[in-house]
């Protein structure tokens, strides 16, 4: 018997994204550790001494790996799901995850660290890119957002949960004769194992995606799913009709291009949005919300927070993200996609600017590195230090309902069916490629170019807010075949389609249509051919 309420569909199914925030903070919270310090320690350090840890290089690479093998795993993961369907390749990725906790949770030494980690990113790849799309193939239009948004609130509470798991096992007893305790750092990489095992089998229960089914000509089951999951059980119902009316005349065209690679992504017709998508991924990881997470420790140890306290006051940030984030769940389908990544984007390069003038001018630089770490490698006390925790925590509070969940949300909306899952993998692998150079850079741009490195990432937010307001289209409320209709305009941009500034959000027509109400969504349909036909037809003022 299979799942069909799609809110439960999508909470079991955003466990993949989990994953991705299990990963973030069970290394950021090691990264202010004695005991992993110590135990990867290549300083050279006297007695009595702190350990420094891994050079800094090292670090970046260890952190990197991660996001390195997500890359290959989100360009594997558009093959691989339209060979077995969403579902199916789901599951491979929660079986990878098994294996690399288990040579991370195992590590004798650094290099064996940064296998496991490969292996664990192969597995974020393929989850952060597929679930989305399993999420955008299955949900209903009107509330697509919300759902695809539940990968971004998923990885938000993985974030929290390990996080504070980390934090507890910190406590787990002294400095031995030989060392620091391992299992402070084991047991949480460990434990990471058990969400992929419970993602595993739940994923038996939930139906396949309605679109692949279709591609796949397996109409049955394709009408079968949208009943169950839009149609509360009904064949019959309108909406359903509608919608597999839409998906139908969608085949019939794609029939003609069924033998799709990843050049198809770049022909004149599809470059644009694949670009979209590409940037979409790339400025959520320019705005610096990654880097916050994984090396916040070091930025709160600049304030003042070190060792247990750094990470009590670290994890608080965690608290806002996931709170930050349900505002996003519950509106983004009547705000819409512009103006969330809009305001997302100005609020960002507010703090980062701010936060960068605060160690500009109280910043004391401290040769070596606070605790010999050199990423460490300026100091800021009172007011200057509050106002430094202050402004990191607003902009994880204006990332987490705007760039956070969006990110996520619209890849999937702007690739017709024939090329979603590989046009999703291929964002998707920007954000890694970006994710592997941004984890590799920050420790020694923190520790060379110190406040400049937020200049920098100030700068990014802004140039993504010119990029958006002039580029991307509104896909809210929209079907997925009727986002496939809006880049085809024939009144439109060549190439382009409806121009972004011109596009709107649609979710309340939508929503009516849901309910039974088809023939709004017809009127609409009418009314909108009706206005590009006079456009085209009447003759310019003189």
């Amino acid at each position: 018997m299979l799942i069909g309420n799609i809110y439960v569909i999508a909470a079991v199914s955003v466990v993949g994204g989990g994953l991705f925030g299990f990963d973030i903070s069970s290394m950021s919270a090691q990264l202010g550790e004695q005991a992993y310090k110590c135990y990867f320690n290549q300083g050279d350090n006297g007695p009595g001494e702190p350990c420094s840890g891994p050079l800094d290089t090292v670090q970046g690479g260890i952190t990197a790996a991660m996001a390195a093998g997500s890359w290959l795993g989100a360009l594997v993961s558009g093959p691989l799901s339209d060979r077995l369907g969403r579902k199916y390749s789901i599951m491979v990725g929660c079986i990878v995850w098994v294996i690399g906790s288990t040579i991370i949770c195992a590590s004798q030494n650094i290099g064996m660290l940064i296998v496991g980690r490969i292996i664990n990113g192969i597995c974020v790849g393929i989850e952060s890119a597929q679930v989305p799309v399993y999420i955008a193939e299955i949900s209903p239009p009107s509330k697509r957002g919300r759902f695809i948004g539940m990968q971004q609130w998923a990885i938000t509470w993985g974030i929290l949960i390990m996080y504070y798991i980390s934090y507890g096992c910190s406590f787990i007893g002294d400095q031995t004769p030989d060392g620091w305790k391992e299992a402070s750092w084991r047991v949480p990489w460990g434990l990471q194992m058990i969400p992929a095992i419970f993602l595993f089998f739940m994923m038996m229960l939930l139906p396949e995606s309605p679109r692949w089914l279709a591609r796949k000509d397996r109409w049955e089951d394709c009408r079968a799913v949208l009943a169950l999951v839009h149609g509360k059980g009904d064949p019959d119902h309108p909406f359903v009709a509608y919608e597999l009316q839409d998906i139908k005349d969608m085949c019939e065209f794609e029939r003609r291009h069924s033998n799709v690679t990843y050049l198809d992504l770049f022909k004149p017709g599809m470059i644009h949005r694949s670009f979209i998508a590409l940037f979409t991924q790339i400025w959520s990881q320019l705005t610096g919300m990654n880097v916050m997470m994984y090396y916040v420790t070091n930025v709160f140890s600049m304030a003042g927070y070190t060792g247990n306290a750094g990470l009590l006051a670290s994890s608080i940030q965690y608290v806002i993200n996931v709170l930050m984030t349900v505002p996003a769940l519950l509106w983004v389908d009547r705000w819409g996609r512009r103006p969330t990544l809009l305001v997302g984007s100005v609020l960002m390069a507010i703090w980062m600017f701010a936060n960068a003038g605060i160690l500009a001018v109280h910043g004391e630089i401290v040769p070596g590195g606070i605790d010999n770490v050199a990423a460490q490698s300026m100091r800021v006390t009172g007011a200057a230090a509050k106002g430094l925790i202050a402004c990191t925590y607003l902009f994880v509070a204006s990332f987490a309902p705007t760039w956070g969940p969006v990110s996520w949300i619209y890849p999937p909306e702007l690739f017709p069916l024939r090329l979603r899952g590989k046009g999703v993998a291929f964002s998707t692998s920007g954000n890694w490629a970006f994710n592997t150079a941004l984890g590799y850079f920050v420790p020694p741009a923190l520790a060379n170019i110190k406040w400049r490195t937020y200049v920098l990432f100030g700068i990014f937010n802004t140039i993504a807010f010119f990029h958006v307001l002039f580029v991307f289209p509104e896909t809210a409320g929209k079907t997925l075949e009727e986002t496939e209709a809006m880049f085809e305009d024939p009144n439109g941009i060549k190439y382009i389609g409806t121009p972004a500034w011109k596009t709107r959000v649609v979710t309340q027509l939508t929503n009516r249509a849901e309910q039974g109400d088809i023939e709004s969504k017809r009127q609409e349909h009418k009314l909108s051919d009706a206005h590009e036909h006079e456009e085209k037809t009447t003759p310019p003022a003189a």
